[in-house]
């Protein structure tokens, strides 16, 4: 009677359906579904600046504290947001993204006024959102 599958041969053949079914199960554990959903922007109502960057990128890090702050100083006035293009491709399409960080910013009746790429520094950003009526 001859052997189908020895010992040698079974071996390596477990083993890979064991890291399939680990990487499976591993991989439906961080489907889209497990990613939270960007933020609605523009904000409806509100003068909006949208930061699109991603957690990982240099420029998106410095970027980063200058948003969290303006966040604050703005909260009621204006909608400060990140979203991270890494995380929501579909986001980068939509706004049509060639580079991050990009910044774009709308009126209250979610118009694209201005659009910058690249990091933008503070005082920039506050000129601008003065510049279309909203003042610290």
């Amino acid at each position: 009677m001859k052997k189908i599958l020895s010992y040698t041969t079974w071996t390596p053949f477990a083993g890979a359906v064991l890291l399939a079914m680990v990487l499976t199960v591993t991989l439906t554990a961080y489907s889209a579904d497990s990613v939270t959903a960007p933020p609605k922007v523009p904000v409806k109502g509100m003068v909006t600046m949208v930061d699109l960057g991603a957690k990982k990128c240099i420029p998106c890090k410095m970027m980063a504290p200058i948003l969290e702050k303006l966040e604050k100083a703005y909260s009621g006035k204006a909608a400060i947001v990140f979203i991270d293009v890494w995380e929501h491709k579909e986001e980068a399409q939509k706004f049509g993204i060639r580079a991050i960080p990009t910044q774009i910013f709308f009126d209250t009746d979610g118009k694209e006024v201005a659009r910058n790429t690249g990091f933008m520094p503070e005082e920039a950003i506050v000129a601008q959102l003065s510049k279309m009526g909203v003042k610290l």
